[in-house]
C-alpha cells in the first residue's frame, strides 16, 4: 500500500511538473511576423544581427511572449546567433513571460552546443527560473538530459537547490524520470559532483526510497553506492 501511494503521488507530481516545465517557443505565425533582430535571430543571420546592432536596434527587445532575440535564437538552436547577440551586448540573464532564461531553454531542448555557447559567452547556470523557482539543472535532470547536466555542473549550477515543490535536481531525476539509462546517468553525475543523496522531499521521502518504490534497480544501485543506507 505504501509503495502504491508513493507511485500515485509520483504520477500526480509528474503531471504537475510536466505542465510547470512547459515552455513556449515561437510558433510558425510568430516566426513569419518577426522583423529586425527577432527575425535575424530565428534564422541565424549573423550578418544581419551585426548590422542591426550597429544601427542601434534594441538587442533585448521583447516579442508578445516576452522573448528577446536571444531567447528566440536559443529556442531555434542558432549557436552562431547566440554568440553574436551576446557579443553585441544582449543580456543572457533575462526571462521570458514563463520565467525562462536562454540557458534553461536550451537545457530543456537538450542542445549541448547552444548551452556551451551561452556559458562560454558569460551566461549563468545559477539563475532561479520558472514559476516553480527551479533551475536549469533541475529542468535538465527532470528530463534526463545527462549531457546538459554535466555541462551545468561544470558551470557551477547549484546542486541542491530546492524548488517550491520541495524537489531538488536529484529528486526530480528519480520521481519524474523513467529509470532508464539517461536518467540513471543523470543521477550518477549529480552524485559524483556532490549532490546530497539524503535530502528528502516534503513527505520525508529520499531519492533512494523513491527509486525503490518505482522498481528502478539501476538507479537504486547508483544511489546506494557510497551510502550507509
Amino acid at each position: 500500500m505504501a509503495r502504491m501511494l508513493l507511485i500515485m503521488v509520483g504520477l500526480v507530481a509528474a503531471s504537475l511538473a510536466g505542465r510547470a516545465m512547459a515552455q513556449t517557443p515561437p510558433d510558425a505565425t510568430e516566426l513569419a511576423a518577426y522583423r529586425g533582430l527577432h527575425a535575424a535571430a530565428a534564422s541565424g543571420d549573423v550578418a544581419a544581427i551585426r548590422r542591426l546592432a550597429r544601427a542601434g536596434e534594441k538587442l533585448d527587445a521583447r516579442d508578445g511572449n516576452g522573448r528577446t532575440p536571444l531567447h528566440v535564437a536559443a529556442f531555434r538552436g542558432q549557436v552562431d546567433a547566440i554568440r553574436t547577440l551576446i557579443g553585441a551586448g544582449a543580456d543572457p540573464g533575462l526571462f521570458d513571460n514563463q520565467r525562462y532564461d536562454a540557458v534553461t531553454i536550451v537545457a530543456v531542448s537538450d542542445d549541448v552546443p547552444a548551452l556551451k555557447a551561452l556559458l562560454a559567452a558569460g551566461a549563468s547556470a545559477k539563475l532561479t527560473t520558472s514559476r516553480y523557482d527551479g533551475t536549469a539543472l533541475i529542468a535538465a535532470a527532470h528530463l534526463g538530459r545527462d549531457g546538459i547536466v554535466r555541462e551545468l555542473i561544470v558551470a557551477g549550477a547549484p546542486l541542491d537547490h530546492v524548488n517550491n515543490l520541495g524537489w531538488t535536481a536529484l529528486i526530480e531525476a528519480v520521481i519524474l524520470g523513467d529509470g532508464g539509462k539517461r536518467h540513471v546517468e543523470t543521477v550518477r553525475a549529480l552524485l559524483a559532483a556532490g549532490a546530497n543523496r539524503n535530502l528528502a522531499d516534503r513527505q520525508a521521502v529520499t531519492p533512494l526510497q523513491h527509486a525503490r518504490a518505482r522498481g528502478y534497480g539501476a538507479m537504486v544501485a547508483v544511489l546506494k553506492a557510497g551510502s550507509s543506507r
